[in-house]
């Protein structure tokens, strides 16, 4: 698993470590059971507070993508598909209100905006 830190973002240590881990979960780079790097591992690893990276964590159980168990480690949820799909989906749709925001700014009309997508999805059709 490899997690990248930026001193210079406006985003909190421990919510970049949480978002890098959700995104490699939801993406299914790192699948149910994987066992994750203990918290003062990867607190070692990062070069940050073993506090940063417990909230981390501790946000990641919360939101049920991992299980810690006492003794063993923290794991990837074995959450069911469904679920998995609500998180893709919600994160999803913040990538999309980011592309209609910059379309707006561009006095893109909605067709012209669903003509790009279109495109760029059948161009992609032919990579999968």
């Amino acid at each position: 698993m490899n997690i990248i830190l930026s001193n210079a973002s406006d985003e909190p240590i421990y919510g970049q470590i949480v978002r890098q881990i959700r995104q490699s979960i939801l993406n299914g780079e790192i699948t149910p059971g994987h066992l994750l790097p203990s918290i003062r591992q990867l607190a070692k690893d990062l070069q940050i507070s073993v506090i940063t990276t417990k909230r981390a964590y501790e946000e990641l159980e919360k939101e049920g993508l991992i299980d810690s168990v006492v003794g063993k480690g923290s794991f990837v949820s074995g959450a069911n598909p469904q679920f998995i799909r609500e998180q893709r989906l919600r994160l999803l749709e913040g990538t999309l209100i980011e592309a209609v925001q910059e379309s707006r700014s561009l006095n893109m009309p909605l067709e012209e905006l669903v003509a790009h997508i279109r495109l760029l999805y059948k161009e992609l059709e032919g990579e999968d």
